[in-house]
């Protein structure tokens, strides 16, 4: 398929969905397990008829609509019939709980939620810090019924589905907002990144072009549908090419292999710890015997990847992306692999730098800069965060969006990611990587998570030391100083961490993001093991 950046007026959720349905009524489009695929025409109808009763209801355009589900057919149609009705979609994290969720729900504005029967208890335990919201329809997702909050008007799914009336022709625009995603900030309150139309239908378009997909693949996700992967890349992206696109309730390591023969699956994507979790299943000869021919992964290991494609038989490419900037940067499908980095810039769609973040000059090749992304096309990447225009013109400052991850580009126009740039150590006058160190400790065979943090300094006030903490496997042992010499000897001395301490587990987001600002926080520690040398130096700093 071949995408303009001058010819993006009809990137508008509502106008896809009317021409796949149109052209395609009767060809398969979602697959959930355990009830027959449903065909784009069925999910156009299905949509409108949703949109229909959230009209009854009051739904208009520019109103948020909250939906907390899990994968399922209904999470799909809702947001449909939300976009129809030119209102904008608000993805809530079916981990959230508490402020998390009352803060979400607030910040939003939004008055109506549609919600699994499994989440009524922690909405009743919010319904008096939840201010805005009135209205919460109930998918029973084959959960039973559950106590709701008393003091919200409470409907059922299906009282949507019977709703009688017509769907209002709303005027939607590829600059209108079409949903509102909240990132999941481990040193503050979650931002919602207001994304127009257009920036929902550029992702999957870059991701069908820089992979090469076509109709006739089949598309796998078993990501969650309240994240931009398996919402845009998965259904979207599906959407877009008329094809066919399977979506697991949730990731199993254990059957992840099964869903892809099962489904036919060609393309899928891998994130994070997952592809350890696959890898770690016990191997056959059959592995390779698989649909499967193309894969994101992020990161890709340099050792687990190669690993990854030949047993699986699948070719294997990194990208970066964030919610706010879609994903301006792919690895070439002609490139061979280079360990480390995440691609060079889709340069058709995204301009990319990379700046001194004191400045924003740039800086010389190889050197290390924070990167800086803005789009080609109009309404192509967020319009700004919902109710922040503050945090909004600090992060655009000088007409680019500042993603504050810090990266280093080499001859070839490759990036290689560094670190965030909050998470980066000042020691000695050296920059280290947080991201650069956690990836050797790693290695070891007896860590099985890691964070690195900088603390302040306790022999110089204005010197950060390198501290690392670490969850040690289930059943392994590991002495602190076999820890530092595993380091020393991978690393540059300054980088060597002379704080380590042995934790039972992580302090987390509710999406599992460590929480690194807490780590921080508790400095050294009565746990904290120093490393000799540098508690010999502190002795020799003390004064007399």
């Amino acid at each position: 398929m071949i995408f303009e950046p001058a010819d993006i007026s009809g990137w508008v959720l509502p106008r896809v969905l009317a021409d796949r349905a149109r052209r395609y009524p009767n060809r398969p489009f979602l697959g959930f397990r355990d009830r027959p695929d449903v065909t784009f025409g069925e999910v156009e109808m299905r949509s409108r008829q949703v949109a229909r009763g959230l009209a009854e209801l009051g739904v208009k355009p520019g109103d948020r609509v909250l939906v907390m589900l899990h994968n399922s057919l209904e999470f799909v149609e809702t947001w449909f019939a939300v976009n129809l009705l030119g209102a904008v979609l608000v993805p809530v994290n079916t981990a959230y709980r508490s402020e998390y969720l009352a803060h979400v729900i607030n910040d939003s504005g939004a008055a109506l939620m549609v919600a699994g029967a499994t989440f009524l208890p922690v909405l009743a335990e919010v319904e008096d810090s939840a201010k805005t919201l009135r209205t919460v329809i109930v998918v029973s997702e084959g959960d039973p019924s559950m106590a709701g909050p008393a003091r919200l008007e409470t409907l059922m799914y299906g009282d949507l589905t019977s709703a009688t009336g017509s769907v209002p022709q709303a005027p939607v625009a590829v600059g209108d907002a079409a949903a509102i995603m909240y990132t999941s900030g481990t040193t503050g309150r979650s931002k919602g990144v207001v994304m127009p139309h257009g920036h929902l239908h550029l992702n999957p378009v870059v991701y069908i072009e820089q992979l090469g997909l076509t109709e006739r693949d089949i598309l796998y996700t078993c990501l969650p549908l309240f994240h931009a992967n398996a919402l845009l890349l998965g259904v979207y992206g599906a959407l877009i090419l008329g094809t066919r696109v399977v979506v697991a309730r949730r990731f199993s390591a254990s059957g992840w292999l099964d869903d892809i023969r099962e489904a036919g699956a060609t393309v899928t994507n891998v994130l994070g710890a997952m592809a350890d979790f696959i890898v770690a299943q016990e191997p056959t000869d059959t592995d390779a015997d698989n649909p499967l021919r193309i894969a994101t992964m992020i990161p890709i290991s340099p050792k687990l990847g190669p690993a990854f494609e030949k047993r699986f038989g699948v070719k294997l490419i990194e990208l970066y992306g964030s919610t706010e900037v879609n994903c301006p940067l792919y690895h070439p499908l002609d490139a061979g692999y280079r360990p480390g980095s995440c691609g060079q810039v889709a340069a058709k769609w995204f301009d990319c730098r990379l700046v001194d973040p004191q400045t924003d000059e740039e800086v010389p090749l190889g050197a290390a800069g924070e990167l800086l992304v803005r789009g080609k096309a109009p309404f192509t990447i967020m319009s700004g965060y919902h109710g922040r225009a503050q945090e909004t013109v600090a992060a655009w400052r000088n007409l680019w969006f500042h993603t504050g991850d810090v990266m280093r580009r080499d001859a070839d126009g490759f990036f290689y990611f560094v670190d965030r740039m909050k998470d980066c150590i000042r020691r000695r006058g050296e920059n280290i990587s947080s991201f650069e160190v956690e990836a050797v400790l790693h290695t070891h065979p007896a860590v099985k998570e890691v964070a690195v943090v900088g603390i302040p300094s306790p022999y110089d006030s204005v010197e950060q030391e390198v501290k690392a903490c670490i969850v040690l496997k289930t059943g392994e042992n590991a002495a602190h100083q076999a820890i530092f010499d595993h380091c020393a000897a991978r690393m540059p001395d300054f980088a060597v961490p002379r704080f380590i301490e042995f934790m039972a587990e992580f302090p987390k987001t509710p999406t599992e993001k460590i929480r690194k600002d807490v780590l921080r926080l508790s400095g050294i520690g009565p746990e904290t093991w120093v490393e000799p040398s540098a508690a010999g130096n502190a002795r020799r700093r003390r004064p007399a």
